[in-house]
């Protein structure tokens, strides 16, 4: 297989999964609560065995879950993804104990978890984190400061917090921890923000921590954050082709059939062209995203350039092509309830989360120069 084609089984693989999205987990998706956790829906992704693949597969894999389940329930694709970005790090990093008592519970759909990086000031500078881990004299930590804009946040069961061991050493001096939730000093307060799923704020008063807590080794937690950040970015541009794909379908049912202008939509070259440009987009990335993918499954050197440009590329091209989709339907399409409504909601925050466009602009750049 290439970067630039799939399998039978994996296109199979696909359409059974936009199959499941529709049918078993968009119903859930429905019942569900805006900005709480819809427990029952992440349980039935774990009935489906999908988020015990997040542990079992590879970076390609992991594009073609998201890809499909964004093209038929973005609330599915999320759940899934925030599952294996916060347990991800216990799954590379973890001890076995660690492993063994949070990874059964995240596959099951029984527990929920959280990726803790970013601060009030410390959203696209990573390596600013000012969070502190303070040694207590006894070989523990107490975590003090602050988290922000956390999924899952108030409500997960535990979270991956990355924390500051060692000071004025920028990236050097971080180590990532595994708390769970009801960790004494841990607080937490939902934001209201433009997302279906819950984001929070986390507060963190002297929370202790131990040497069995740590996930890697100390002061090495960036590196925690940056194999996980490489791993999860591409799968970011996956689930913005899944959310251009279901865009660009749309368009293509609702152009050919509307009558305008003594004619169908789909008749008027500007048109036609306009729709052509969002199929070209829309191809153009998904094959990078398989690109990074395979290349990350291969263990190339170039992944942090690759997977910045997938990110990039994908949800830049997202926001593209399904405001393109809203302007050839018209009004209706901001009615409340409209697949392109809910897409145009969902569509602008990939391009901020995991590294905002600028910072993958200059993730890329970097490597290039350090070439």
């Amino acid at each position: 297989m290439t970067a630039f084609s799939l399998e039978p089984a994996q296109l199979a693989w696909r359409a059974e999964l936009r199959a499941l999205a529709a049918e078993r987990l968009r119903p859930l998706a429905e019942k569900g609560e805006s900005g709480h956790v819809n427990r029952p829906l992440v349980a039935e992704l774990g009935r489906l065995g999908l988020l015990s693949r997040l542990f079992t597969s590879g970076a390609l894999d992991l594009c073609l879950m998201r890809e499909s389940l964004a093209y038929a329930c973005t609330e599915a694709e999320t759940a899934l993804a925030l599952q294996g970005l916060g347990a991800h790090p216990v799954h590379a990093h973890g001890t076995k104990a660690q492993r063994t008592r949070w990874l059964p519970r995240v596959s099951d759909g029984d527990a929920v978890a959280a990726f803790a990086l970013s601060e009030p000031g410390a959203g696209s500078d990573a390596a600013a984190l000012s969070l502190r881990a303070e040694p207590d004299g006894t070989g523990r930590w107490r975590l003090t400061g602050e988290k922000c804009w956390i999924s899952n946040a108030p409500e997960a069961d535990f979270y991956t917090v990355f924390a500051r061991t060692t000071s004025d050493a920028g990236a050097r001096g971080v180590t990532a921890f595994l708390v769970p939730a009801d960790r004494p000093g841990l607080t937490g307060t939902p934001l209201d923000l433009l997302s279906p799923h819950p984001i929070g704020a986390l507060d963190l008063d002297a929370v202790p921590v131990t040497a069995d807590d740590v996930l890697g080794a100390p002061d090495r937690g960036f590196r925690v954050a940056m194999a996980t950040l490489n791993l999860f970015r591409p799968s970011v541009g996956a689930f913005a082709v899944g959310m251009a794909e279901a865009a660009l379908d749309a368009t293509l049912a609702h152009t050919a059939g509307r009558e305008a202008f003594g004619g169908r939509l789909s008749d008027l070259q500007t048109v036609a062209h306009q729709v052509a440009e969002m199929a070209m987009r829309t191809e153009a990335a998904r094959l990078m995203v398989y690109a990074a993918a395979t290349a990350y499954d291969a263990g190339a050197p170039d992944v942090p350039a690759r997977a910045a440009m997938a990110k990039l590329l994908a949800t830049e091209t997202a926001q593209y092509v399904v405001d393109a989709a809203v302007q050839l339907h018209g009004a209706r399409a901001l009615r409340r309830g409209h697949l392109l409504e809910h897409l145009y909601r969902e569509v602008r925050a990939p391009r901020i989360y995991e590294g905002a466009s600028e910072v993958q602009r200059a993730v890329i750049a970097k490597e290039l120069y350090a070439r």
